[in-house]
């Protein structure tokens, strides 16, 4: 396809998609760390006001950093490539503290 629009669709409630730097590994761990800092564990005192924590201590922060952020992208397709800036990459931000399997569903018009 020369000229559209793609679609990605993350099909869960503790992580995102983002564009963001893609050129230094430095943003990426920034990024980690902020949101560690602004949304901490269930279990750190600042957060004693949450309810759910069936999954562990990760969990309702995951879903509080989902809802920061964003589950869809649109990136438009020009000359058959994403239209991405020099440095943009497109991120998948996991949100609990181990790896969980995900899709992500895509679409192309």
């Amino acid at each position: 396809m020369e000229t559209g629009l793609l679609t990605l669709f993350v099909r869960h409630t503790s992580c995102s998609l983002l564009v963001q730097e893609n050129a230094d590994p430095d943003v990426r761990r920034d990024l980690d760390a902020f949101f560690k800092r602004l949304v901490p564990p269930a279990d750190d005192p600042s957060m004693d006001f949450l309810v759910h924590r069936l999954e562990g201590p990760d969990d309702m922060p995951a879903h509080i950093k989902a809802a920061l952020t964003t589950v869809s992208l649109s990136i438009p397709v020009m000359r058959g490539k994403l239209a991405l800036g020099t440095w943009q990459g497109i991120y998948l931000f996991e949100h609990r503290a181990s790896p969980h399997r995900r899709e992500v569903v895509l679409h192309l018009a």
